[in-house]
């Protein structure tokens, strides 16, 4: 793999999601009913940074939960089988919007099981998307609702969201395979 490009770096990150969180605010009108749950890993920081955001704007403290969908993924083989991790949602979500933080969409795939996920835990009165980096090559007719950034990509292009604590820098990158 090479570094084809840089994305963003990490003021077009930061712009990126101060931008969802006061979409996030306008389209709900308020952040009344409202909990995030980010998708491991990449989703948590970022989950996190859009409730700080949020806070500041509105003064309305969010709650964030955690999700790992790796016990509901369909795309993995039997020898690859999930890993079964604790869903540590710790939110709830019956009668809450609840919206899905994730770094990057792809094939749908993540965003799907992640929605299987909170069904189990709920009937939420909305689940929405928020989406650092969008790539596109769809599987499942779904979409984001919040889009930090949409980028057209190849299958053979991978995305890379470098973000703390899993990473040294703030970043957006994208390699060729």
């Amino acid at each position: 793999m090479h570094l084809k490009a840089n994305l963003l770096d990490e003021e077009g990150v930061k712009r990126a999601l101060v931008r969802i969180s006061h979409e996030i605010i306008e389209h709900n009108k308020g952040v009344d009913n409202v909990v995030l749950v980010g998708i491991k890993s990449r989703g948590i920081p970022l989950a996190k940074f859009i409730k700080d955001t949020i806070f500041k704007a509105t003064g309305a403290e969010l709650e964030v939960g955690e999700l790992d969908i790796g016990l509901y993924r369909d795309d993995l083989t039997e020898n690859n089988g999930p890993i079964v991790n604790d869903v540590n949602l710790n939110v709830t979500v019956v009668g809450k919007t609840v919206i899905l933080v994730d770094d990057v969409m792809f094939t749908g795939r993540t965003v799907r099981a992640a929605i299987e996920a909170i069904l189990k835990h709920g009937r939420a009165s909305a689940i929405q998307l928020a989406v650092l980096i969008d790539r596109g090559h769809r599987e499942l007719p779904l979409r984001a609702d919040y889009v930090g950034k949409n980028v057209p990509t190849s299958k053979s292009e991978v995305v890379s969201v470098n973000i703390p604590p899993y990473d040294k820098k703030i970043c957006v990158d994208i390699y060729e395979i």
